[in-house]
């Protein structure tokens, strides 16, 4: 029986190495072939793309804290909501993880007819992540990252300065490539591949981080007013019929409060800022956003009155602001936030910001194209068509129509007769645009222009070594202490006289 047994053992390790030594590769009798073993350009495209496009916050709270950071909003639930009293702390270097993903993406789709494409979104992604980076931290690391196969795992900083002009390069070199693109594969936006349209969105996010540098426009290297010009005469930008860069909500990608009604985003107010304005330009995006105060409504008063919404002050005392909450003094968010799956889409870059961003390159004598004032009601009257797309069963009986839109520019709307008024004009337009979309370009906004104005309470105020300010900026991720010291150190010396703390002034604010 022993005997049979070894004779056994011995054929079957004998057929076992002929089985192997058939094959180039023992996997290859280990694969399932019904499953996908590599990955492609497009499959990468897909993760690149909603990695940057997608709200990547871990809840509905977190959905919520931009917009009190940018004062749209009070919270008004169990605790109060830091940044809605200006408390700043850490950022975070996670975004810089989509960079091996690009290069993956662009190394599959080499000597492919896709190849310009997604070297064009290539391009687009890393600027776009980039930009967001040093907006909220000043120096960051930018040429040494992904390196970390070649060893280097500790990157410099670079400037600002520098990291902004290679973001601009970057964006050039994305049109350039879009230019010469076909359509691609993987892309989960509106646009569905189309790089003449990612073309466009790209000249209009250049626009953007341009105009964010107007403090610099006298900086010869920057060419800030140049750069600007060229992208505006190359024609290639945002039309109407474009359609926005971002992401549509459906049922399987859910807006991130959909379903809250009954935990704690119900007890979202809109603030004074946003209410206030709403009604002085007799704008019924008001009654898109938020639901008539209960009180209002006791007097008599019915939801398609504009004196029946009454926004907060936002530095308001949280405790008395949740007592106050519970007479029903306050407006809270439209319910249609908290009820819809698809209350409206996530529009990231649009033709109406783009729009009113020429607006005010006009002003400042950027550009020598057009009017102001066109620029002007040609980006608000597409932020209107924007939102009559939306569910108007939730506008209270104040549904916004092409009618509206055609006579909304009367009064307070119409556009001012000096530049200091027209200013304000299409920046207060630039803010409401952001509400609930991406709040914290309405941050930035506010540091470049002091406008419009946030409301500031030293009594409430958690930037304690400024309790009469706004903080400007994040701190450094705590483990660059850890991991990168020296490079943190030397970037902090020559940024903000060695202190990493939130009212220190980045480059471009200065």
């Amino acid at each position: 029986m022993n005997k049979i047994n070894r004779i056994i053992k011995i054929a079957g390790i004998f057929l076992l190495a002929g089985i192997i030594a058939g094959c180039d590769n023992f996997e290859d009798i280990n694969t399932n072939p019904d499953t996908i073993t590599r990955s492609s350009a497009s499959m990468q495209c897909t993760g690149v793309i909603l990695a940057n496009l997608k709200f990547g916050g871990r809840d509905a709270q977190a959905y919520l804290v931009p917009n009190g950071l940018s004062k749209y909003i009070a919270y008004v639930n169990e605790i109060q909501m830091a940044e809605q009293y200006n408390r700043l702390t850490t950022g975070s270097f996670d975004a810089m993880t989509i960079l091996p993903n690009i290069e993956t993406m662009v190394e599959y789709a080499t000597g492919t007819p896709m190849e310009d494409s997604y070297r064009g979104l290539a391009k687009f992604s890393r600027a776009f992540m980039f930009y967001r980076l040093t907006m909220r931290m000043g120096d960051i690391p930018y040429s040494e990252t992904g390196q970390g196969i070649a060893g280097n795992y500790t990157p410099k900083y670079d400037a600002q300065k520098d990291v902004l002009i290679g973001i601009l390069d970057e964006l050039k070199e994305a049109d350039a490539h879009f230019a010469k693109g076909v359509k691609f594969e993987g892309d989960p936006t509106p646009y569905a591949g189309d790089p003449a349209k990612w073309r466009r969105a790209s000249n209009a996010f250049a626009l953007r981080v341009l105009m964010s540098l107007s403090k610099k426009e006298s900086d010869a290297s920057l060419n800030v007013k140049g750069r600007f010009a060229e992208i505006v005469n190359g024609g290639n930008l945002l039309e109407e019929s474009t359609g926005y860069l971002g992401l549509a909500y459906t049922s399987v990608n859910m807006h991130p409060l959909s379903g809250t009604n009954d935990l704690f985003t119900s007890r979202t107010l809109v603030g004074s800022l946003l209410v206030d304005e709403f009604k002085r330009l007799n704008d019924r995006r008001l009654f898109y956003y938020a639901e008539p105060a209960r009180q209002a409504l006791d007097e008599g008063k019915t939801g398609s009155d504009f004196e029946a919404y009454i926004g907060p002050d936002v530095s308001r005392d949280y405790t008395t602001l949740t007592a106050e909450y519970l007479t029903g003094a306050y407006s809270a968010l439209n319910l249609r936030y908290l009820r819809d799956q698809a209350s409206e889409p996530r529009i990231l870059v649009s033709y109406a910001e783009q729009e009113l961003i020429l607006a005010e390159a006009r002003i400042l004598n950027w550009i020598t194209s057009g009017t102001a004032e066109n620029y002007y009601r040609e980006g608000v009257k597409s932020a209107l068509k924007a939102q009559m797309n939306t569910n108007s069963a939730y506008a209270h009986g104040m549904a916004i129509n092409q009618e509206y839109i055609d006579n909304y520019f009367t009064g307070e709307a119409a556009f001012k007769t000096t530049p200091d008024e027209q200013l304000k004009q299409i920046r207060m337009q630039r803010y409401i645009l952001h509400f609930m979309q991406d709040p914290e370009v309405s941050y930035f906004e506010y540091r470049r222009t002091n406008y419009p104005v946030f409301p500031i309470n030293p009594g409430t105020n958690l930037n304690l070594n400024n309790p009469n300010s706004i903080p400007m900026r994040w701190m450094y991720p705590g483990s660059e202490t850890n991991y990168n010291r020296d490079n943190l150190i030397e970037a902090l010396n020559s940024q903000y006289d060695g202190s990493d703390e939130i009212n220190k002034l980045m480059w471009i604010l200065k």
